[in-house]
Parts: C-alpha cells; structure tokens; sequence
C-alpha cells in the first residue's frame, strides 16, 4: 500500500511539473472536448469555463450511470446509522448543484427551494432525473459565467473566494460523492457500469 501510495504522488508531482512547463513555455497543448468538439485554446476565463463543463459532463455521466445501475431496493441502504443512504447522497449532490450557482447569482427553481431534496425524493426514477436535471442547471450557471463574475469575491462560510476559486470546490465535490457512491454500489455487489469487462480490453477499472 506505501508503495501504491507513493507511485501516485510521484506521478501527481511530475504531472504537475509537467503542465506548469507548458504553460510557462506557451506551449500547452491539452485542448479539452465540449459535446466532442474541441475547443479553443485560451488561457483564462474562458478556458476554465470550458475544463469545468467537459469536468462536470464527466462527472454527470458516471453518477447517472451508476444512479441506474444502482437497485431500487438499494436506495434506501446506507453503511451505518447516521450516514447519508444511497438516494440521499444522490440528492445531496443534486441539491449542492442547485447550491454553488446561487454564489454567482443564479437561483434554483422555485420548486427545488420548497423542499429537502435528501428528505424528499428518494424514489430510484425521481432521483434519477432530478439529479439528470440539477446537472443541467449547473452546466447552464457555469456556461454563463461572465469574466467579471469570475473574479467576484465572495463570503464562502466565513472565507472570501472569487467564482473561478469556487469552480475548483464545485468539480472536487463532484468527484468526492463519486467516489462515496462507488463504495456505496461496490458494498452491495454492483459493479460501476464503467468498470465492466471489455473483452480484448484487458482488466476493467474504476
């Protein structure tokens, strides 16, 4: 285990070298795909924008999936007493996407301010489209993100952050309830619709 743990930070700090000699050297060519088309290489505003959304398009796809893969009878499973079930977990990312926009001006429906989308939707068919739905809303916020509104600061539960800031917290939250939710479906014997064998494909992955 030390020795997995240590490939992966030697790995993470050559990356990281890697990306800053590019950008120093103007010559960074990762160009990241929004819907498969790619997009302009910019630094800034626009760019961040644009690795957000294909972050959060990602992201969107394997909770979705793994939403549908998941039992209904499962919903309501959840590790030990006090700790979120599988359909809360769900709404508790659904409801943090309807969340993070409000920093930058941008409201829920008035219907999702009226209830506890843990509390209230926990039924597999309506978690799975509001969560499909709370994804649009958040893509949508980012995409209309303007560069004034990118460097707008902000209280940030007594911490001032700029939107750009923000955007690094919205991804990362993203991939943590992924990762909880891996566990979750692992737990009760469902495999990730990703890390399904693909024959002549060689060892699946998470």
């Amino acid at each position: 285990m030390k020795r997995f743990l240590l490939g992966m930070v030697v790995m993470i700090l050559v990356l990281a070298g890697g990306a800053t000699r590019s950008f120093a050297q103007g010559q960074d060519t990762m160009t990241p795909k929004t819907d498969d088309k790619m997009i302009m290489k910019a630094p800034g505003t626009p760019y961040l924008r644009a690795l957000t959304l294909q972050d959060l398009k990602g992201s969107e796809e394997k909770l979705t999936s793994l939403a549908e893969a998941i039992p209904a009878d499962k919903y309501a499973w959840r590790p030990a007493e006090g700790v979120r079930s599988v359909s809360e977990v769900f709404m508790h990312v659904a409801n943090a996407n309807y969340f993070y926009p409000t920093f930058w001006g941008v409201q829920p429906p008035a219907s999702v301010k009226e209830q506890n989308l843990e509390k209230s939707v926990t039924e597999k068919a309506k978690v799975v489209q509001t969560l499909r739905d709370s994804f649009a809303h958040l893509e949508k916020a980012v995409d209309g993100i303007s560069d004034e509104q990118m460097a707008k600061s902000f209280d940030y539960f007594g911490q001032q952050m700029t939107t750009s800031a923000l955007l690094f917290h919205v991804a990362n939250h993203e991939h943590e309830h992924l990762g909880q939710l891996i566990a979750y479906a692992r737990m009760n014997g469902v495999m990730p619709p990703w890390s399904k064998p693909n024959p002549g494909k060689g060892a699946p992955k998470e």
